[in-house]
Order: structure tokens, then sequence, then C-alpha cells
């Protein structure tokens, strides 16, 4: 049995926690995966985490309970992206 696709979009400004933008699902689902691959975001396939995300309103900022798993995958699109934060600071040198 196949489930109905589900999407929801995440708003992170460096500053505050990461806010949804969009969510849906079936046609409006698809339309967000769409628009997010014809503008290079980086996509995260997790069912459960989206279940959990789009119980979430509009514009809602994410739980305190989501911050870690959220920042791991902002970090690693981040990553891919070849981008870092604003201040962010390597001491490793």
């Amino acid at each position: 049995m196949n489930k109905h696709p589900i999407a929801v979009a995440l708003k992170y400004d460096e500053v505050n926690a990461p806010k949804v933008t969009a969510k849906g699902e079936d046609d409006i689902a698809n339309a967000i995966i769409d628009i997010a691959e014809a503008h290079g975001v980086p996509l995260y396939k997790n069912s459960d985490l989206v279940e959990l995300l789009s119980t979430l309103e509009l514009g809602e900022e994410i739980p305190e309970t989501l911050y870690l798993v959220i920042a791991e995958i902002i970090a690693f699109a981040f990553h891919l992206q070849g981008k870092m934060p604003k201040d962010y600071q390597d001491d490793t040198l």
C-alpha cells in the first residue's frame, strides 16, 4: 500500500529556529518537491520526520525537541552546497 506523498519546507535564517514555510500532501507535496528541485534546494527524505513536521502550522518554528536533528540536516545541506554559516570559525587550523 502506497502512502500519499507528504512534503514540508523549512526556512532557516541562521538567527531564529527554522520555520515551516510550505506543507502539503499529494499534488501539493509534489509541487513543493518540484519547486525545491528546480531551485537546487537539497531534499531530505524521512517519513517519520515529515509526519512530525506536517503537524506544525505554516509560519510555526520547529519545536525544541527537533533542533538537533534539523541542525544536522541543515549542516549537511550547507556542506553539499559549499556554504558555511555566517559566523563560522574553524578553530582546528
